[in-house]
């Protein structure tokens, strides 16, 4: 019997965290969930419209941000002005699902910073709720809105689900984690854009090809990367940076204004451009926006690039592995889960554009070193990534939690 399962997304732009869910849902055995989606409009409802027995629509969603990188601090607390803003706009969303869809078998949030609405949704249907953890969290500080966080998981959480074991490791040792790898499916369009075919048909065939994939934003590192590309620049040696990808929104106006003000504003592509102009660095960088076919990049790129501020590897990294392609990341401790440095690629310093670019010189010099890496960040992929493989576990969850004993109970029972 197929479990009627609630996704609760508040990304509203198709990125890491909504790719990993669509890609999760979709590789489910026919029949095994009927999944219905409560998320923010933006782009990943195109893709969850592809999945979704039905969707309910919210303007936003209030988060309780405690991740490393977005907890918060100083200024940053106005976002909770935000966070208030959208409350009523869930709310009414979540009645409405309840009234529409009348009864669902369990609740399913995206990511931990969305568990207030998860657990209005848990007690609106009276059904168990699983968490998923994709970022690195602030379980372990000791601060007050930790340990209100720490309680409301282990009285109401039934389950919860972290990606890697990075991400586990900022959880506490003593919760009942599963740990499952997200997936990737190499292509999800048939072919890739015209555009994308002519900007990569125009570089040279012999450069050494890096490349940056995500969302254009300062915390993904990728002033950095100009920064290291202008070291580069003075070696002489012929490497072409290629940023692919966007933004997730367009601040204009008043609000743009306020929001670079106080250190709030995340899309950055006029400034990033600004200073490849500046620093003249436009022959070799190249900016090719968005693109479904990502797996097309990847297969035309020597090395990923990945100096997050998070400091943990991210979803580009296992992606760019199906193709054979290694990865230099900005991270202190790795878990071999995911990477492995000097194997599947290379570790670097966060914010450091000197190590950066000693990094791509280091294996566009030795490419028999990058073509080894490259294989062993396939292998890595293939093992831990698969989308079947990994639907499976997460569809045990599902059913350890409805038919038996939840973590939240086992905690409990603990306490």
């Amino acid at each position: 019997m197929a479990i009627k399962v609630l996704y609760i997304d508040g990304e509203g732009a198709f990125g890491g965290s909504s790719r990993s869910l669509f890609e999760a849902v979709k590789a489910f055995p026919e029949g095994a969930v009927l999944p219905y989606f409560l998320a923010t409009r933006g782009t990943a409802l195109d893709f969850y419209k592809q999945l979704a027995v039905d969707i309910i629509t919210t303007r936003g969603m209030p988060r309780f941000d405690n991740t490393r990188y977005g907890y918060y601090r100083g200024v940053r607390w106005l976002i909770l002005l935000r966070e208030l803003f959208y409350f009523p706009f869930v709310i009414v969303a979540l009645v409405r699902a309840r009234l529409r869809w009348k009864d669902i078998d369990l609740v399913h949030v995206n990511e931990f910073v969305y568990v207030l609405p998860g657990l209005i949704g848990k007690w609106l249907f009276h059904v168990p709720l699983v968490v998923h953890v994709r970022a690195l969290a602030r379980f372990g500080d000791g601060s007050i809105r930790t340990r209100v966080l720490n309680s409301m998981f282990s009285r109401y959480v039934d389950s919860v689900v972290a990606i890697d074991g990075n991400v586990r490791a900022t959880i506490p040792s003593d919760w009942p984690v599963t740990v499952i790898n997200n997936s990737f499916t190499p292509g999800l369009a048939s072919s890739p854009e015209k555009p994308l075919v002519d900007k990569l048909g125009s570089l040279p065939s012999g450069s050494f090809k890096v490349g940056f994939v995500g969302n254009l934003h300062r915390s993904k590192g990728v002033f950095e990367i100009v920064d290291a590309a202008k070291l580069i620049k003075t070696s002489g040696r012929e490497v072409d940076f290629l940023m692919v990808g966007g933004v997730t929104m367009d601040d204009v106006g008043l609000k743009a204004w306020v929001l670079s003000k106080m250190g709030f504003a995340q899309n950055v592509r006029a400034d990033l451009a600004r200073r490849v102009d500046q620093e003249g660095l436009g022959g070799f960088f190249h900016f090719l926006g968005p693109t479904l076919n990502i797996k097309y990049v990847y297969d035309r790129l020597d090395v990923l690039l990945f100096p997050s501020h998070f400091d943990a590897p991210g979803r580009p990294v296992f992606e760019a592995g199906f193709s054979g392609v290694p990865s230099i990341v900005a991270v202190k401790k790795p878990m071999p889960d995911t990477f492995i440095p000097g194997e599947t690629g290379l570790a670097v310093s966060g914010r450091c554009p000197a190590e950066l670019a000693k990094a791509i010189l280091y294996l566009e010099a030795n490419r028999s070193e990058q073509k080894r890496m490259g294989s062993n960040a396939r292998r890595l992929a293939e093992e831990n990534f698969d989308p079947c493989k990994n639907s499976k576990r997460l569809l045990g969850v599902y059913h350890g939690i409805v038919g038996g004993k939840s973590s939240a109970q086992i905690l409990r029972k603990r306490g």
